[in-house]
């Protein structure tokens, strides 16, 4: 578990240093050098979706990450909110969800996600949040790649609460890329 929460705090670091979306949109400059030895391989993508794979010591990473269509408050200054999927095949884990808020989140608070009128509750640690279980990840992924938007609602350690909306368009396609990238079959 504690090697999925570094992937998690790795990966966004990894994403903002990643060859520009589907819509060109250039990517703001990594807040910290990647490492050499990462070799990130981008697959593709749709709309604010896109899929990425790499190789580390114990297996193939494989993920995909999106960002927000829109955010509120809109006078919040932080960095570009992104959602992340995430598979290690070598370790028996698939379909972690993740949302990196980038700002502090109120310590114990919990997160609340809205996968197309199902809502999850997310736990907390520092400036991300996770589901409590594989079968919970599981459910929110095929959930999400039915629906149409997911809505995360965060609370700052200080500060108003935020929403950040996600289309989900796009979502199906990158899922099924890292899916192959990294052998999973659904």
């Amino acid at each position: 578990m504690k090697n999925l929460r570094v992937c998690a705090l790795v990966l966004p670091l990894l994403f903002l240093a990643a060859p520009a979306g589907a819509a060109g949109k250039p990517a703001p400059a990594a807040p910290h050098p990647v490492p050499k030895e990462i070799h990130l391989r981008h697959l593709g993508g749709a709309g604010e979706w896109q899929a990425y794979a790499f190789r580390e010591k114990s297996g193939p990473v494989c993920y995909l990450v999106g960002s927000p269509i829109k955010t509120e408050p809109k006078a919040l200054k932080r960095k570009r909110p992104v959602a992340m999927v995430t598979h290690r095949p070598d370790e028996h884990v698939f379909n972690v969800v993740s949302f990196t808020e980038f700002y502090p989140l109120k310590s114990g608070s919990d997160v609340s996600l809205d996968v197309g009128g199902t809502d999850f509750d997310l736990f907390s640690h520092g400036d991300t949040a996770w589901s409590r279980s594989s079968d919970t990840d599981k459910t929110i992924v095929e959930g999400m790649a039915k629906g149409r938007e997911a809505i995360v609602k965060a609370t700052p350690r200080k500060g108003p609460q935020t929403a950040d909306t996600y289309s989900l368009i796009g979502f199906t396609k990158a899922l099924s890329l890292i899916d192959k990238a990294c052998g999973v079959e659904r």
